[in-house]
């Protein structure tokens, strides 16, 4: 597969333009991101983030900050989503560049590091004389574009009012980061200098779960990956993920799963 059909470029220049007419864009704008221009109009608050930008549409990518990542473009060629390995997805991904309204995808902190990984791993298979290298591209795709489904992302129209969307990544961060020492919704809200109550607006409007939910997610993930592949007891697994005790930890975990630490761990 030539870089007709697919390629992908690192944000490094100040500004970064549309490089040629007659493809699709996935652009994947980071930390250091001020703002995307779509068709003159400049909308900021886009970094961490994904756009699907369709063929008729011209953009400019705007950096900031040389410090900090600024992400990638990926460009594809139209007839690469045709392929049979791609239209095999449950949700297909044409749509996202035939919209009117330009899909804007913010990342989970654990999807956004796999996806990087992805497209490093696209790129350099690009630049390879591998056997198979466009089964293993395709296939890459395909896993890149059901991460950006995935039900944990937020996903909105650049041109939304996106304080909400903001506010709903900014907690899901903090939950990642803390979720071991807080297990409140309050202390979130604290953090965010908002309330409770708003943050749990805020949360259900943009996922369809409660806050409550998305910390709870986050602890059983935790913990089902240290019960499985860890070999610190039970006790210490309950203190690691900040339980006042193991009593409250079985309790949780059986609550939310329907068994026990305990049995997990047998199977």
């Amino acid at each position: 597969m030539s870089s007709d059909f697919i390629n992908i470029y690192k944000i490094s220049k100040p500004v970064t333009k549309k490089p040629k007419n007659g493809m699709l864009y996935v652009c994947w704008m980071q930390d250091g991101i001020e703002g995307l221009e779509i068709d003159g109009k400049f909308h900021e608050n886009v970094s961490n983030s994904i756009s699907f930008i369709n063929l008729n549409h011209d953009w400019k990518i705007f950096r900031s900050n040389k410090e900090q990542k600024s992400g990638y473009v990926m460009s594809m060629n139209p007839e690469v989503l045709n392929n049979p390995v791609l239209s095999k997805l449950h949700i297909n991904e044409l749509r996202l560049f035939n919209l009117d309204d330009i899909p804007l995808i913010n990342l989970s902190p654990g999807i956004a590091k796999r996806t990087e990984a992805i497209l490093e791993m696209i790129d350099e298979l690009l630049g390879s004389e591998l056997n198979h290298k466009n089964e293993a591209i395709l296939s890459l795709l395909n896993t890149f574009f059901v991460y950006c489904d995935g039900q944990c992302n937020i996903k909105s129209k650049i041109s939304d009012s996106r304080s909400k969307n903001t506010i709903v990544y900014k907690f899901k961060k903090l939950v990642d980061k803390f979720c071991c020492e807080y297990h409140e919704v309050a202390d979130y809200a604290q953090l965010l200098s908002i309330t409770p109550k708003y943050l749990n607006e805020c949360v259900k409007e943009v996922l369809g779960y409660t806050a409550k939910g998305i910390i709870a997610e986050q602890l059983l993930m935790r913990s089902r990956h240290k019960l499985k592949f860890s070999n610190q007891s039970i006790k210490e697994i309950s203190y690691d993920l900040g339980f006042s005790s193991p009593d409250y930890f079985s309790s949780f975990f059986k609550n939310h799963t329907g068994t026990t630490p305990s049995s997990l761990r047998k199977y």
